[in-house]
C-alpha cells in the first residue's frame, strides 16, 4: 500500500535537513494508521506536529476522528496547516501553536488516543497526558530513547506500573511504546 502522505513525510525530511530543526518525521506512519484504525479513537491529541505527517495519518484512521496537534515552532504550524489543507483533512485537524506545558493546560480531558512525538518525554508531561486521557485510552509514545538516563529510568518505572498502564505491542520496530491507561474505577 502506498502511503498517501509520503510527500509530507519527504517534505519534513527536507525541511529538517535544510533548517537543522527538530522536525524529524515519524518513520512508521503505516503502523500508526493501522493502530489508530483498530482502536477507533474519536478524539486524538498529538504532541509534535512537525509538518503534519502524523496528524494526517491519525486523522485518516476514521472520518470521525478529530485530531488536536501541538507544536512550538510557528513555521512548522504554518507548513503543517498548508499540508493538511492540501490533503483535505482541515476539518479533522486543529493546530495549536505553543509549548506543550502551557498548551496542555488549555485542553479538556477526554482523549481516546494521545501520540507523543516531541523530543524525549518527561514525567510531568506524561502525567498531564494521563490526566487528559480517557480511562482505557491509549498513549502512543515515541522518542523515549532520547531521554537522559535519569528520565529514562523514571519513564520505565512509570510505564511498568500496572496500576497506571497496561503495555501493548510496540510499533516503529519497538521504538514507540503503546500503553493503555488502566481503568481505576473497577
Amino acid at each position: 500500500m502506498v502511503d498517501p502522505y509520503i510527500k509530507i513525510q519527504e517534505a519534513t525530511r527536507r525541511h529538517q535537513q535544510d533548517h537543522g530543526c527538530g522536525a524529524y518525521t515519524y518513520e512508521d506512519g503505516a503502523a500508526l494508521v493501522k493502530l489508530a484504525t483498530a482502536l477507533r479513537p474519536k478524539r486524538i491529541l498529538e504532541l509534535g506536529t512537525a509538518l503534519g505527517y502524523t496528524a494526517c495519518c491519525l486523522a485518516s484512521s476514521s472520518p470521525v476522528a478529530l485530531v488536536d496537534t501541538i507544536d512550538a515552532d510557528a513555521t512548522h504550524i504554518q507548513l503543517a496547516s498548508q499540508h493538511i489543507k492540501e490533503v483535505g483533512l482541515s476539518r479533522q485537524v486543529t493546530l495549536f501553536h505553543g509549548d506543550f506545558e502551557r498548551t496542555l493546560k488549555q485542553l479538556t480531558p477526554g482523549y481516546d488516543l494521545i501520540f507523543f512525538d516531541g523530543f524525549a518525554p518527561t514525567i510531568p508531561i506524561i502525567r498531564k497526558l494521563q490526566n487528559l486521557l480517557n480511562s482505557g485510552g491509549y498513549l502512543v509514545c515515541a522518542n523515549i530513547a532520547l531521554a537522559d538516563r535519569d528520565t529514562a529510568k523514571k519513564l520505565s518505572d512509570e510505564f511498568s506500573n500496572p496500576k497506571l498502564w497496561k503495555a501493548q505491542s510496540p510499533i516503529e520496530a519497538g521504538d514507540t511504546f503503546v500503553l493503555q491507561k488502566v481503568d481505576r474505577s473497577t
